[in-house]
């Protein structure tokens, strides 16, 4: 059974494709069927440049295991620069001079 299941949210970075480094301004997360991980159900992140087209994506299929244990790390990685007074709550969509 389909989920449909997505939710985006912008975001400020950079990914790596075929063609190199582009510029990513979406990230859309759904819980779906996957396209190619061998798994029933999954967790789909795609990263994007909206205007970028299709060759402007990274996309990742993970078990649900997986997207846990990424959280948890994303958060511990996070909350360790924080620490070490690195993070300097700025907004997430903020450029630096």
């Amino acid at each position: 059974m389909c989920t449909y299941i997505v939710e985006k949210t912008e975001v400020l970075g950079s990914g790596k494709g075929t063609q190199g480094w582009f510029s990513l301004n979406q990230a859309v997360v759904g819980f779906d069927h996957p396209s190619h991980a061998p798994l029933d159900h999954a967790v789909l992140i795609d990263f994007v440049d909206e205007k970028g087209g299709p060759s402007a994506r990274v996309a990742v299929e993970l078990s649900t295991a997986s997207a846990r244990d990424l959280i948890k790390a994303i958060q511990s990685a996070l909350d360790a620069a924080e620490h070490e007074h690195v993070v300097d709550g700025a907004p997430a969509l903020s450029v630096r001079a």
